[in-house]
């Protein structure tokens, strides 16, 4: 078995992960960036993303996250791969305990650290039909999408469809309207879940249209034209019919992928972790979250980067605080 040792971890390795790790490895803290099940984070999975700061001309997700990649190793971060099966923060250093992958059974890595920061990011909820997987195996990037502030832009001028009744598909569904030709809002029931202000936005807006009783089945298109068409079902009369689109965003919600910590540090009734006022301290002295781990409001890019420069500073002055205790406990317990 493998044993690990560093003063800093951080678990996750897309925008907050790594830009946490540019400013612990300037910090001479020498970070270890854990991947996780989606190295880079869902930009990975993003094609061109034209509002990060600095690229004028837009660039593509995984391109951006191979700069962030880069940056982080220029200044001496390490990065390894490896699957996080369960944490002990009862005390420090904290120790984590990893599989060769998911499927596992045995622990093949332990690491320890005197500071976590979680950076594993939240997983869009997807529907699951044909046509909704990232490229090359679906339209995922290339016409469907579950960010409207990221990918609205793409869709200047043309029909689209959301699907969703709660607020998520509200607020994505308002903000499409300032691109889209028009919008049509794909529910199964027949009310929203929405808050009521909300769905009278929605409702009075003279772009939205909204299809009650309906699920949608499959995203039809091609890798050339991208998304053509949804084929729509309605659960009261039973009749299959296709319609024609030129975008969906799934608005069903987000689920942090904070699972791991269930139990062990506080968090809202979705998963998100909280933490302390303006700072990125969760509820254990030494544990720090950013990004969308923590961020249910934002949820961007450049919001994530920044929350991950907070957590770094975060970490770097509570070791500094605790560099006797910090020296004490890696002499004894290591």
């Amino acid at each position: 078995m493998k044993e690990i040792k560093r003063r800093v971890v951080i678990l996750g390795s897309g925008p907050a992960g790594l830009t946490a790790a540019i400013y612990a490895s300037r910090a001479q803290l020498e970070p270890l960036v854990i991947d996780g099940p989606q190295p880079g984070g869902q930009l990975t999975i993003t094609t061109d993303v034209e509002n990060y700061p600095g690229f004028a001309e837009g660039i593509m997700g995984p391109a951006l996250m191979d700069q962030f990649r880069a940056q982080a190793l220029r200044f001496g971060t390490e990065i390894i791969n490896v699957w996080i099966d369960r944490v002990d923060l009862s005390k420090r250093p904290f120790t984590l305990f990893g599989k060769e992958s998911e499927v596992s059974e045995e622990i093949s890595t332990v690491i320890y650290c005197d500071a976590l920061i979680i950076s594993t990011g939240a997983s869009a909820k997807w529907l699951g039909i044909p046509g909704e997987a990232p490229m090359p195996e679906g339209l995922g990037g290339n016409g469907v999408s579950a960010c409207a502030t990221c990918d609205g832009f793409f869709f200047r001028g043309k029909p689209i469809v959301v699907v969703g009744g709660g607020d998520t598909a509200m607020e994505e569904a308002l903000f499409l309207t300032k691109f889209a030709s028009k919008v049509d809002l794909v529910h199964r029931r027949d009310e929203f879940r929405a808050s009521k202000i909300m769905a009278e936005r929605v409702l009075a807006h003279e772009k939205i249209n909204v299809i009650w009783n309906t699920e949608v089945k499959a995203i039809n298109g091609t890798a050339e034209e991208g998304v053509t068409s949804v084929s729509l079902y309605n659960n009261l009369s039973g009749e299959t019919f296709e319609h024609p689109t030129n975008g969906v965003f799934v608005a069903i919600g987000h689920k942090p992928n904070t699972d791991l910590f269930k139990g062990l540090l506080e968090m809202d009734d979705v998963g998100y972790l909280i933490t302390e006022g303006r700072t990125m301290k969760t509820n254990i002295p030494g544990v720090f979250a950013c990004g969308d781990a923590q961020d249910s409001y934002y949820r961007q890019a450049v919001t994530a980067a920044g929350t991950g420069c907070m957590a770094a500073i975060d970490a770097e002055r509570f070791l500094a605080e605790h560099s006797d205790e910090a020296e004490l406990k890696t002499a004894t317990n290591y």
